[in-house]
């Protein structure tokens, strides 16, 4: 007869459950590279515009360019 502990995907309890666990580590790696990459983006080139607005940043690109 069928195991009675098993789900619809074929796991029982036991697996699952250690699968949602290294499911979660990963998901937290993932969310914590992408916030860390997004914050040191957002010290190199802050894209809310502050008090002066974008203007402050046309004589930034007129450097680099040429």
């Amino acid at each position: 007869m069928a195991d009675e502990n098993v789900s619809f995907t074929g796991l029982t309890d036991e697996q699952a459950q250690e699968l949602h666990e290294v499911y979660l580590k990963g998901f937290y790696l993932f969310s914590g590279v992408a916030l860390v990459a997004h914050l040191l983006t957002f010290m190199w080139r802050p894209w809310f515009a502050g008090p002066e607005g974008f203007a402050a940043l046309e004589a930034v690109s007129r450097t680099m360019i040429g």
